[in-house]
């Protein structure tokens, strides 16, 4: 199918594509990168199907966007989602229970298999890094603009790790439940709940500005005070106490864009969102965002001329309802970073 042939207010069609879309990787502005690994969670696994099943579910999405128009006509691009990685995924997922189960029951690090698990999910995360850093760096080098599509939260950070051999500097805004600051937690060095943790180690990171956090350690709070770096950390319940107050949600993005450098890279983990959006994911909290919200600070965000260098959606949770609103999101992340 083709732009001639194409109707945006038929049916849906499924030709392989995001959202139905009659493009390819050569004529799309920007590309959906399926990450399909959820290695490390640590409560409830299955966000490695979350590509495949926003690819099914996103037929049902209407193109026609409020805020952003008719963006899809410049051009998305969903590329193959990897069988090698998903097996990947599986395999090095049953070594990440066993050795989970061992730490539970009192196991210390030195004992054999839980050593030989963790020094083996060490390695293939740092190959999954790497693999999704030459691909996107790849992308990026094309001119493409690029939503990685994970899987877990560890997935984005080889992406992180190729914008940051472009640009000098930039900040991250995540949108989140958690902080993901721990230091290698429960071993595994590139675990989901590290990804931050390891980000704001890269040079051209400058800042981080989290939203939604309402679950962590009082080490994850500890570093964000004590960061040379500034890690600026906006509570649900803090902010939820300002509305109380009388703060009107337009105030609170302010607050939030104040602290923002002139780049930004936006990490979007679902569970940020209220539970209802998303109640399969990896690790639900209760409280959290409605998904207008999040959009209006974004507008707010790109209105004030604040550069949004790229982004990632990750764990969303594997059924139906979790991928439906998985790929409604997805397409106005799109519509972001293509207006």
């Amino acid at each position: 199918m083709n732009m001639n042939q194409f109707n945006p207010n038929d049916l849906g069609m499924d030709n392989g594509n995001i959202f139905g879309l009659p493009f390819g990787y050569a004529d799309s502005e920007l590309i959906v990168f399926p990450v399909p690994w959820d290695v490390t969670v640590s409560y409830s696994d299955g966000t490695s199907n979350a590509p495949q099943k926003i690819r099914e579910e996103s037929l049902q999405v209407d193109l026609y966007d409020l805020d952003y128009g008719n963006f899809w006509q410049k051009g998305i691009y969903m590329t193959e989602i990897s069988e090698d990685i998903i097996s990947k995924s599986h395999s090095f997922r049953a070594k990440a229970i066993e050795a989970i189960k061992l730490l539970q029951s009192g196991a210390n690090e030195e004992h054999p298999i839980l050593k030989k698990n963790i020094e083996a999910i060490n390695k293939a995360s740092n190959d999954l890094n790497n693999w999704v850093y030459d691909y996107t760096t790849t992308f990026l080098n094309d001119q493409k603009k690029v939503i990685l599509l994970g899987g877990d939260h560890s997935t984005p950070y080889g992406y992180i790790k190729a914008l940051a051999a472009i640009h000098e500097s930039f900040g991250i805004l995540q949108i989140d439940a958690h902080c993901d600051l721990r230091n290698a937690y429960e071993g595994f060095q590139f675990s989901h709940a590290s990804v931050m943790f390891n980000a704001i180690q890269l040079q051209s990171v400058q800042s981080l500005t989290q939203v939604g956090i309402r679950d962590f350690c009082e080490e994850e709070l500890s570093l964000s005070n004590e960061h040379i770096k500034p890690i600026h950390i906006f509570f649900d319940r803090t902010m939820n106490y300002k509305r109380s107050m009388g703060a009107s949600w337009q105030d609170l993005c302010q607050e939030i864009i104040d602290q923002l450098p002139p780049k930004i890279y936006i990490s979007f983990d679902i569970d940020g969102l209220k539970p209802y959006l998303c109640p399969n994911t990896g690790t639900p909290v209760p409280g959290g965002l409605e998904v207008d919200e999040v959009f209006m600070l974004f507008n707010m965000i790109k209105a004030k001329g604040i550069q949004i260098i790229g982004a990632d959606l990750n764990e969303v949770g594997n059924d139906l309802w979790d991928a439906n609103v998985g790929a409604r999101v997805l397409y106005r992340l799109c519509g972001l970073l293509m207006s």
